[in-house]
C-alpha cells in the first residue's frame, strides 16, 4: 500500500526549527501555534548566522521570521542596542515593536519606536535608556544619529530592513546610505521585501554578506492566505459620515 501523501508531508514546529523553549512559550502566548512558510525557511538559516533576503508578502509572518532569531541570540548574548529594524511607515513600526514586545515579555525586552510626528526630546530620553531593539523610519533615525548627543549604533549586531522596496520607493535611499555608513560592518543583516527591484538588488549588494535567498509566493495578484476581506453596504446618505467616523 502506498503511503498517504499527507503522511509524507513533514510537520514543522518552532522546536524543530531550533527555537529555544523560552521563545516557544512566547509564540504560544501570541497564539503562534505553527510556523509559517517564511518562518520555516528563514529561522533555521538565521539561527546559523546567515544573512537573509526574504521575498514575501505582508501578512506572511515576516516579523516572526526575523524577530525570533534576533531574540534567541539576544538571550545568549545580552546587550543593549542589539538590533535595528528599519521600516517605511509609522504604522508598520508600531506593529513590529508590538510583536517584539510580545515575544520578549517574559524576559524584560525593551523596544522603542523612533518615527516622525513624535517629540524628538521624548525619543532622545528613550534612546538614552539604551533599549534592546529600535524600530525606526530612516528619516527620523538619521535625525537622532546626527543631532542626539551620545546616541550611536556602534555596537549594533543586527540590521533588518523590512519592506525594503517601499523604503526605497519613498526616497529614503540617502538616509539608508547614511545609516549603513555608521553601523558596524560586522553584523547580521536581514532584508525583507515584497519585490526584488533594481534598487533593492543594489541595496543587497551593498549591505549583505553571502545571503540566503528565500522566496515565498511573491505575486502582486495573489491574496495573502490569512488576509480577511469583507465589504459593507452603506446607504448613500451615511457614506460621508461613516468614513469620517471610522
Amino acid at each position: 500500500m502506498e503511503e498517504d501523501e499527507s503522511e509524507k508531508k513533514e510537520i514543522h514546529t518552532f522546536q524543530s526549527l531550533g527555537v529555544n523553549d523560552v521563545l516557544i512559550e512566547s509564540c504560544k502566548s501570541l497564539n503562534w501555534e505553527t510556523p509559517t512558510k517564511i518562518q520555516i525557511e528563514a529561522i533555521p538559516a538565521a539561527l546559523q548566522g546567515k544573512d537573509i533576503i526574504g521575498l514575501a508578502e505582508t501578512g506572511s509572518g515576516k516579523t516572526g521570521a526575523f524577530a525570533i532569531p534576533i531574540l534567541q541570540n539576544l538571550l545568549s548574548n545580552p546587550q543593549r542596542l542589539f538590533a535595528l529594524v528599519l521600516t517605511p511607515t509609522r504604522e508598520l513600526a508600531f506593529q513590529i515593536c508590538q510583536q517584539f514586545e510580545g515575544l520578549g515579555a517574559s524576559f524584560g525586552l525593551k523596544c522603542v519606536v523612533i518615527v516622525g510626528g513624535i517629540d524628538m526630546m521624548t525619543q532622545s530620553i528613550l534612546l538614552a535608556k539604551k533599549p534592546h531593539i529600535i524600530v525606526a523610519t530612516p528619516g527620523r533615525l538619521v535625525d537622532h544619529l546626527e543631532n542626539t548627543k551620545g546616541f550611536h549604533l556602534k555596537s549594533l549586531k543586527y540590521l533588518v530592513m523590512d519592506e525594503a522596496d517601499r523604503i526605497l520607493d519613498m526616497d529614503f535611499e540617502t538616509e539608508v546610505d547614511k545609516i549603513l555608513n555608521v553601523i558596524p560592518r560586522d553584523r547580521n543583516t536581514y532584508l525583507y521585501s515584497a519585490t526584488m527591484t533594481a534598487k533593492v538588488n543594489k541595496l543587497q549588494r551593498a549591505s549583505l554578506k553571502e545571503p540566503v535567498k528565500i522566496q515565498i509566493s511573491v505575486n502582486k495578484y495573489h491574496t495573502v492566505e490569512k488576509l480577511v476581506q469583507f465589504y459593507l453596504f452603506i446607504p448613500l446618505k451615511f457614506k460621508v459620515y461613516f468614513f469620517w467616523s471610522f
